[in-house]
């Protein structure tokens, strides 16, 4: 069985302590069980489930689809039509924020091209189109 502290958990996962603690408030993480100097120990669960929290966030899941993900995976028997849904979502959502940035860049694009210049600032297209 593995007995890790909260910093040996940290450095294995990469995940701040205070992240970790955060987690446990969440529920997203199970409590610890306690040394007798009552340090925090983590065993391979909590390793395997920082693993997939940590996984989830770099695919930019918000902490409520991770919680609900979890949800999923602490019942297995349950049909995976409802993982499939919030993936779903969040593809959709991730679209949105696609579609959005690419109007940004257009944006962004179109501005610059108002300057080819190299003059002063005061003739800069640029800074004017941004004004009105």
């Amino acid at each position: 069985m593995m007995n890790l502290k909260i910093g040996e958990l940290a450095a294995r996962t990469g995940c701040q302590a205070e992240t970790i603690r955060y987690y446990e408030r969440r529920g997203l993480l199970d409590a610890p069980t306690r040394s007798g100097g009552n340090y925090r120990l983590y065993g391979a669960r909590h390793v395997d489930r920082l693993t997939f929290i940590r996984r989830c966030r770099g695919l930019d899941m918000s902490l409520d689809e991770v919680q609900s993900l979890l949800a999923f995976q602490d019942h297995p028997e349950q049909p995976c039509c409802g993982v499939n849904d919030l993936l779903d979502q969040h593809i959709g959502e991730i679209q949105r924020k696609m579609s959005e940035l690419q109007s940004l860049q257009d944006e962004l694009l179109r501005l610059r091209a108002r300057c080819q210049s190299t003059g002063r600032v005061r003739e800069c297209e640029i800074l004017r189109d941004l004004v009105s």
